[in-house]
Order: C-alpha cells, then structure tokens, then sequence
C-alpha cells in the first residue's frame, strides 16, 4: 500500500527513507497486530491493542450493561490507535490536499498552513460531530445537572471511553508529523503549544473523572476551531474571502464565554455542593478544593490566552485591511484636469489676457482725428 509518490529512491534505515515511507512501515504494524487476532495463543495479547479494556457487566432495568474504567492497559490501545491515525492523515495528505494543493500553486508557507488546516478541518469534523451524537444518546444535553451529579463518574460507557482513547492517540500522534511533514522550524512552537493544551485538557479530564464536563467542552472547543480553520481554507483558495472569519470571531467568542461559564457551574458550585467531598483514590474521588480550584485555573489560564491570540489575529487583520486600502488609494489614477478655452488671441490669465507665448497683446493707437 503505498501512500506517496516515489520521485527517487533513498537507502534502508536513512532519514529519507522513513520519512517517505512512514505511513506504509505502520501500515504493516497494523498488519501485523490484526493477523494476531487469528492465532489463540496471541489473540489475548492483540485484542488488548484494539479493544478498549477494564469492561465492566451490571443489570439494569433494560438488561445487562457494559462499562469501563481507565488503567494502565489503556496505553496499548492508545499505541495501536496512535498508528491508525498516522495512516489516516497519510491518507487525507495524499488523496485530498495535496490534489488540492496541485491547483491552487500555493508559497510554501502558505501550502504549509493550508496541510494545517485540512488535516485539522477533517478531524475538528469528525470530532465535533461524535461528540454531540454522545451528548445527545446520553441526555446530556437536556440534563446539565447530570454533568456534576453522582460524581465521580468512574464507569464509563463504550462510546465515551473510545473517544478519549481516540482523542489522546490523535493527539499524540501530531507529534511525530511534525517531523514526517518536514514542518518549518518558525512553526514547530506554535503548533507544539496548542498540542500539549490539547493533551493536557484530554488527559485530565479522562484521568480526574470529568469526562462529561470534557465532553461538552471539547464539543465547543472543535466546533469554534472548524469554523476558524473553514474560514483558512477558503481564504487560501481567494483571498477576498473574508466574511468567513467574521462570522468566526462571533463564535468564538460566544464559545469561550459558555467555556467559562460553564466550568464554573459545573466545578466551582455543582462538585463543590457534592456530599463527597476529599481524595479517595480507590473510588476515583478527586473532588477536593485544591484540585477543583487548579482545574478552574487551568480553563482559565487557556481561555485567556486564546483570548489574547484571537486579539493579536483581529489586529493584524485590520492592519492588513488599512494597509490594503492605503494602497489602493494611491494606485488610483487621479482625475484629469479640465484644459482651459483659449481665444483666438491667447487666454486670459487673473483678468488679463495673454498671448499664446505668455506675452500681453499689444495694445492699439488709437489715431488722432
């Protein structure tokens, strides 16, 4: 299965080489781990690479229902789902952008920040939508209270758990691609920032049993961020499309002011009215001052700074904007001056007339009777 267009050759075990090949040497990882599901002595250790673990079975009045927890075996399915995502944007790179890209002859800045936003496009997409379809089947939506209540929310169902076990593997898999994508150096900061957020909001909501507050952040999370990386696309493809940021920075907006108000509620008064109140552990009880108050600092820290970026990008845009009529102004061709009527004699200049040469007429003697 080969991803990339093999313009020349490079030896075995070159820098080269795995960056050319990199989709098509996991690809045959994958390969490997799901002919194991064939074989009874290796199933057991390959189905803990594809399945999500720590299943538990209850009764309930509509029957037996299966949850999960989190543990350490969680790392093996983050891996093997950490290298589906690598194929994945191997493919959306090869049979999307870069057909794209072969039409619009974009800079190579500019064909660096449209890879960006395509392959963040696809993914804000998907994401976006799996999270609201979750909302929706589990009623968060129409209960906000149940996203505070019966804390901690230790059991988790299949289509939650796998969510977050996909979010960390798409996460960490932007990583390595900065590396296989050959990004600029002036970029790596930027784009490694907003991966470790990404990580580290991921991470902790998993971990500290906030998963459905998570939910619903992340959902308006990548919401704002499609918006935002539509508006790029469009932009690269015409450059007179700008109306599409617009309508982006209301939503943003509107997105991080629920985001804050939303953490309070839920953090600052719902976990903190909860009957348990301490660090336990063994129940996975996080719902103690300390932590709830560095969890409202960490949204609040985020929000802020996103806050900031969004006023530096406005800025930038209207300067750009002013500059851009500035120049168009004096492109402009100035009107032409309207020429003056002449007389046969000359023209007249302030009350006098004047030849054509600038010299005054000669005035006529007027003859003695």
């Amino acid at each position: 299965m080969a991803f990339r267009r093999r313009n020349k050759s490079y030896p075995f075990f070159s820098q080269e080489f795995l960056i050319q090949n990199h989709a098509d040497i996991v690809f045959g990882l994958v390969i490997v781990v799901l002919i194991g599901l064939m074989f009874e002595a290796t199933a057991k250790t390959a189905i803990l690479f594809i399945q999500p673990q720590y299943n538990i079975s209850t009764l309930s009045p509509d029957g037996e229902v299966t949850f999960y927890h989190y543990g350490w075996r969680d790392c093996a399915t983050v891996l093997f789902y950490f290298f589906i995502a690598i194929i994945l944007h191997a493919v959306v790179q090869e049979y999307i952008l870069d057909k794209v890209n072969r039409r619009l002859h974009l800079s190579k800045s500019k064909n660096t920040k449209f890879n960006e936003s395509g392959q963040l496009c696809v993914f804000h997409l998907v994401s976006s939508v799996w999270s609201l379809y979750i909302l929706i089947t589990e009623g968060y939506l129409l209960h906000p209270s149940s996203l505070w209540e019966n804390y901690p929310h230790v059991h988790l169902r299949f289509q939650v758990k796998f969510f977050y076990l996909a979010q960390l593997a798409y996460w960490l898999h932007a990583l390595p691609e900065l590396y296989f994508q050959k990004v600029r150096k002036e970029e790596i900061p930027r784009q490694l920032q907003y991966i470790c957020l990404y990580l580290l909001h991921v991470l902790a909501a998993y971990l500290l049993n906030l998963s459905r507050v998570g939910l619903v952040l992340l959902f308006l999370q990548y919401a704002s961020e499609l918006g935002f990386h539509i508006a790029r696309l469009f932009y690269f493809t015409d450059e007179s499309h700008q109306k599409m940021f617009d309508l982006w920075a209301a939503g943003f907006v509107f997105t991080r002011m629920v985001t804050l108000t939303l953490s309070f509620l839920a953090v600052g008064f719902g976990l903190a009215r909860a009957e348990n109140q301490g660090l336990d552990l063994e129940m996975g009880n996080f719902n103690t001052v300390l932590i709830r108050m560095t969890v409202l600092l960490l949204v609040c820290v985020t929000q802020s700074w996103l806050l900031w970026k969004f006023i530096r990008f406005q800025l930038r845009r209207w300067r750009e904007f002013r500059r851009t009529q500035d120049a168009r102004k004096k492109a402009a061709p100035k009107p032409a001056l309207r020429p003056l009527k002449r007389d046969s004699l000359g023209h007249h200049e302030n009350g006098v007339l004047k030849a054509e040469n600038g010299a005054s007429p000669r005035t006529k003697k007027i003859k003695a009777p």
